[in-house]
């Protein structure tokens, strides 16, 4: 809760994790805040809300990405040497891994921003 708001305002507010799993949108709390895995739809479908002007931090996004992919190809070296694995169970392994990996955490990041950037442009007055 920030300051200002009572029990009541925040009452049925999902958490950033779950509103990023199931796409939530932040003003209505309805699955529609992603038209693809990772693309943010430009309007809400429930309340008509304007998730595109909302979006921002498009950049980093590729450096999120390249983050993910970093730590991912470390922990594939480390369970190379550990565990010596045939190329073709490794790469059975890290092809879904990776596709997972980087969408959740694109998708976290994108919820996070839109719902800080909704809170910011909401203020005190709606």
């Amino acid at each position: 809760m920030t300051v200002g708001e009572s029990p009541e305002d925040t009452r049925g507010q999902s958490g950033i994790v779950r509103a990023a799993l199931l796409g939530l949108c932040p003003r209505c709390a309805e699955a529609t805040l992603f038209e693809a895995p990772a693309r943010v739809a430009l309007t809400c479908e429930a309340c008509g809300l304007d998730l595109g002007a909302l979006e921002r931090g498009g950049r980093f996004g590729g450096v999120l990405t390249a983050l993910v992919a970093i730590l991912l190809m470390l922990a594939a070296v480390g369970v190379d040497m550990a565990l010596d694995p045939p190329l073709w169970l490794q790469a059975a392994f890290w092809a879904p891994v990776t596709v997972v990996a980087v969408i959740g955490a694109l998708r976290l990041f994108k919820t996070v921003l839109l719902c800080a950037s909704y809170e910011h442009r909401k203020g005190p007055t709606e």
